[in-house]
């Protein structure tokens, strides 16, 4: 009886064991997370300002509605990651966040309230991958899409956004809010 109850101790401790993460490796995945999600970023915003110089929010809401997701794709084939930018005030549906998902927002806004410093999250998530989670914080260029109407987001601009994103409600944000998340997924 001792010898099976052993054995099942140790059983458990390596299935326990194969579930998390060692600091180090937290580091590196954090650190590796940090690098994709600012190159994802980068990538973003600068083909979006490429298209507010353009033509304003005429031009930018229409090419953000149709490239933002396959911009997003490259990114992710670029790493092999799965990319994915979600909040509790949607925009696109197709972002759709998971139960874990809000439950990450909600602490970070918690944090936020608190002032408290949001780091990135990286634990193994029910797929047994790594997973990682980062902030997006509300910057003075978002305003103009995401921003308060008649503070930041005129209403031309509102209007463009209720034609293309009938559901939406990822506007009336301030500088310094958490509009979302950053959810990457590492592939095995």
């Amino acid at each position: 009886m001792f010898r099976k109850i052993l054995i099942l101790s140790i059983l458990l401790s390596l299935i326990a064991c194969n579930n998390s993460l060692t600091t180090k490796e937290k580091q590196q995945y954090i650190k590796k997370g940090k690098e994709i999600t600012k190159a994802s970023f980068s990538e973003l915003s600068s083909n979006l300002m490429q298209q507010m110089k353009i033509g304003g929010s005429e031009q930018a809401i229409p090419f953000c509605n149709t490239q933002a997701m396959p911009i997003t794709k490259r990114m992710e084939d670029k790493f092999n990651v799965t990319i994915k930018r979600t909040s509790d005030k949607l925009r696109n549906s197709e972002n759709k966040p998971s139960k874990r998902e809000l439950e990450i927002i909600s602490d970070y806004e918690s944090e936020l309230k608190n002032n408290k410093e949001l780091i990135p999250v990286v634990e193994i998530n029910m797929d047994k991958n790594v997973q990682f989670y980062a902030p997006i914080i509300i910057d003075s260029k978002c305003m103009t899409c995401h921003g308060k109407l008649g503070e930041g987001l005129n209403v031309k601009t509102d209007s463009l956004i209720k034609t293309l994103y009938p559901k939406d409600l990822a506007k009336g944000y301030k500088e310094g809010d958490l509009r979302g998340i950053w959810s990457v997924e590492f592939n095995k």
